[in-house]
């Protein structure tokens, strides 16, 4: 009897120190170097809260699905881009979000923070953390003046020196601001067909990565390509690369990143808590300055950036981003429409 007793006492026991060691952790799924798995932040979240982070990462938004699909209960926060999060909440992937556990949350721009694609049921699902552009990168040394137009990719000029990241959606999108039409649903593909056909004698390249981009603009391979505005502000600051963002006219595409908890997350308080680390200024004002960032949902962490600082200088011309188009979700059968597109251009090319 005594023996039983020890023996349940003991599993108790072990039970509670797991139980104990798996809520000392938060465990992050996000993209690799995109601010959350930045070591001075880990170190001072967890000097702040005891929380160790664990990170996973993904590459793309349908591997994020799939691992929280086929893990379910192995993560506390999630990056998800605002086009995914209602298709994650709808599946029952992420959990509603008290936002009064989010001390930060009233300083998030109203726009971003109330985002349609981060409600369902009047409950919220994913906080708003980091918004940028999908535009053009450019060599500041050979392209002094870049213009304000996105036909600079189209330019003669630069046959042979154009860059594109091999993605359907965004090729499709950047061919529709070309064209006049809404990006998220164009009205003719034909139209974007030819205007994509258009590039065949302009490109150098496709890249896959930040590190990718670098590399090639280093080496020279192309004077213009496609860029993310938080990966520009990177390539300049941490690489003292001559990179120019340039914003056209036209517009560009607009992102908008939030942070959500997982269902079934084994240590929500630690999830909400470290949300509410990673939108503070706190962490982002170093993480912009140190390292570069995407610009911050959060105003007041805006506000205390250098008046020089990319995400103000830039991102924060209202005349810059009057035109921005942000992504959307999009139907099953528009996204293979604009694959099949994507890869009947791409076979044009290598023609």
């Amino acid at each position: 009897m005594k023996r039983a007793l020890a023996m349940v006492t003991t599993a108790l026991f072990v039970g509670i120190i797991a139980t104990a060691a798996g809520a000392a952790e938060v465990r992050v799924l996000n993209w690799q170097g995109y601010g959350t798995d930045e070591p001075w932040a880990l170190e001072l979240f967890e000097a702040k809260t005891g929380y160790k982070v664990v990170h996973d990462n993904f590459n793309s938004e349908q591997e994020m699905l799939t691992k929280l699909r086929t893990s379910p209960g192995a993560y506390d926060v999630v990056l998800i881009n605002s086009a995914f999060t209602g298709q994650a909440a709808e599946e029952g992937l992420i959990q509603a979000i008290d936002p009064s556990t989010i001390s930060n949350f009233d300083d998030l721009d109203a726009n971003l923070r109330s985002n349609p694609a981060f409600l369902r049921d009047g409950k919220l699902y994913g906080v708003a953390w980091t918004w940028g552009v999908t535009s053009i990168g450019y060599n500041e040394d050979k392209i002094p003046d870049p213009g304000t137009s996105i036909s600079i990719l189209w330019d003669p000029a630069y046959a042979g020196k154009v860059a594109l990241r091999d993605d359907a959606v965004e090729a499709v999108s950047i061919a529709a601001l070309a064209t006049g039409q809404d990006m998220n649903d164009p009205a003719d593909l034909d139209v974007i067909r030819d205007k994509l056909r258009a590039l065949k004698s302009q490109i150098k390249t496709f890249w896959s990565s930040e590190d990718e981009w670098n590399k090639e603009f280093s080496a020279g391979t192309f004077d213009v390509a496609i860029y993310w505005s938080g990966s520009a502000s990177r390539s300049k600051k941490a690489y003292g690369l001559p990179v120019g963002f340039l914003i056209p006219d036209e517009g560009a595409i607009a992102w908008l990143d939030g942070l959500s908890i997982a269902t079934g997350a084994p240590n929500p308080d630690g999830a909400a808590k470290f949300i509410d680390f990673m939108v503070s200024p706190e962490h982002y004002v170093r993480w912009d300055n140190d390292v570069g960032a995407p610009a911050s949902a959060n105003l007041v962490a805006t506000g205390q950036l250098p008046a020089d600082a990319f995400n103000r200088k830039v991102l924060g011309d209202p005349k810059a981003t009057a035109n921005l188009q942000f992504m959307a979700p999009l139907p099953d059968e528009r996204r293979e429409a604009f694959l099949e597109l994507w890869e009947e251009t791409k076979t044009y090319y290598a023609d």
